[in-house]
């Protein structure tokens, strides 16, 4: 069994390797999870280990958890594995790796991904190891045999996927793609293969509230190769655009999990403009439905909140301008609010505006040419530069993190009121319209700024409703 083995090699690296193992992991045998072993966990020189006997497996037609798992020999045990390059043994005694399937070591060297057998029968048993081929081919830059993209175009595969395997799987699978090597491969591939639709797969009780069809899968890849073209750090392989302002080019590099969730946003593109009632009946975007019910990565990287936020900011960004009257007002109250900029939710002003540029350049990338239209291209950058650069000029970038000279208390305090409500908020906004307007006024020219908006009648504190009274 895999924990006495794990207890023996504890044992032999403290007394004869002088490497401590601090704590064996024991995980229980659960068949309801497909977990018929027991199995047992440990980290060694930094290396998370797992140890669990050689097996053999049968599948039901409607499950990927076996029906059946019994002690294998070590090519059963190999055969079952999802891809050859996945099928290979370290022996500790000969110190040597076998190759039982005899293509794992060749494929390794070609940088070929293959099934061990046959990849319809590999991909009927579980489905699941379509989309683990994907990411091994995107982690490694390897490339698919014809027969295993050939099965994972089969609609009764494609079928099985969708409700064989669980979303959460889904999404595990979907993260380690967007936090890999290469996320525009692993998005390119699912395009490719047609698997858009069963991977990034809306349960029928949600998807029957949309307000409009799922956009096409193509939009995901135009995205998705737009933010790989403007992010890309190699210019020479780059189309002929202008440069992105600085602010912008390093946006997506704000932290390590900022470009994970700008791919998996771009992956979510044909879900914009989409709405749907949850269960609850409330209204939520498509975005956080494909990503609270088809992928279930919940706030994990920030996806839910963050990569809804950014859907958010690009309907609130788009078109930017600058000019006009109250310029400095107009441009400057746009940073702080919670879609655009909210830290919390791994939101940033200058991600959100990286994201909306991104997704007003997705009409113009040719998906076939793998290209865009460089002039159309090139005055919506032109037209963020702009903006940034004039926000840089009247000192506007730290706008985001500023605080309000008022909060609600404060509102209600000046205008003598005790009655709270969505007025409170929208006298907030002006607030801030005019903080920014006057960037040298105190708190206390605030105040009076706003008890004589109150006097001209400008502001109208509103009353409870009827209703609201009734129930009081």
């Amino acid at each position: 069994m895999g924990l006495p083995f794990a207890e023996f090699l504890q044992t032999y690296c403290g007394s004869v390797k002088d490497i401590p193992i601090a704590k064996i992991a024991k995980v229980e045998r659960n068949p309801d999870r497909s977990k018929h072993l027991e199995t047992a966990k440990a980290t060694v020189l930094g290396i998370e280990l797992d140890f669990v006997n050689l097996r053999s497996e049968e599948y039901a037609e409607d499950s990927r958890i076996p029906t059946q798992i019994a002690f294998g020999t070590p090519l059963q045990d190999a055969l079952r594995r999802d891809i050859t390059i996945n099928a290979l043994f370290y022996n500790v005694h000969s110190r040597s790796v076998e190759d039982l399937t005899e293509k794992g070591l060749q494929d390794l060297k070609d940088g070929i991904i293959r099934t061990p057998l046959s990849p319809k029968e590999t991909f009927m048993d579980d489905p699941l190891r379509i989309v683990r081929c994907i990411r091994f081919s995107s982690r490694f830059g390897f490339t698919m045999v014809p027969e295993l993209q050939a099965a994972a175009k089969d609609g009764e595969i494609q079928h099985a996927l969708r409700t064989k395997i669980s979303r959460e799987r889904i999404g595990e699978e979907l993260d380690k793609m967007m936090k890999g090597r290469d996320p525009l491969l692993a998005i390119k591939l699912i395009s490719e293969l047609g698997l858009y639709s069963s991977i990034f797969y809306i349960p029928p009780a949600v998807a029957k509230s949309f307000s409009a069809p799922v956009g096409p899968a193509s939009s995901a890849l135009a995205a998705a190769c737009v933010l790989h073209t403007l992010t890309h750090r190699d210019v020479s392989r780059r189309p002929t655009l202008p440069p992105l302002h600085p602010v912008l080019s390093a946006a997506a590099f704000h932290e390590p999990s900022t470009l994970p969730r700008l791919y998996l946003a771009c992956a979510l593109t044909p879900y914009r403009s989409i709405t749907y009632e949850d269960a609850k009946q409330k209204p939520r975007s498509g975005v956080e439905g494909a990503i609270r019910e088809g992928t279930k990565l919940g706030v994990q990287n920030h996806y839910l909140d963050g990569v809804t936020a950014l859907f958010e900011a690009a309907d609130i960004l788009k078109n930017p301008t600058t000019g006009g009257d109250n310029e400095r007002a107009r441009m400057g109250k746009i940073n702080p609010l919670k879609s655009v900029h909210a830290s919390n939710k791994g939101a940033f002003w200058a991600t959100s505006m990286l994201f909306s540029l991104v997704q007003e350049l997705v009409p113009f990338w040719h998906v076939d040419r793998e290209d865009i239209d460089v002039e159309e291209a090139t005055k919506r950058i032109e037209a963020y530069n702009a903006f940034i650069t004039r926000a840089e000029a009247l000192d506007l970038l730290a706008t985001a993190h500023a605080k309000a000279l008022l909060d609600g208390n404060d509102i209600v305090r000046v205008l003598e009121t005790s009655q709270r409500g969505p007025w409170t908020g929208e006298v907030l906004e002006r607030v801030v319209e005019w903080q920014l307007a006057n960037p040298e006024r105190t708190k206390e020219q605030c105040e009076q700024w706003l008890r004589e908006e109150r006097t001209a009648g400008r502001i109208v504190i509103a009353q409870p409703t009827q209703a609201k009274k009734s129930r009081n």
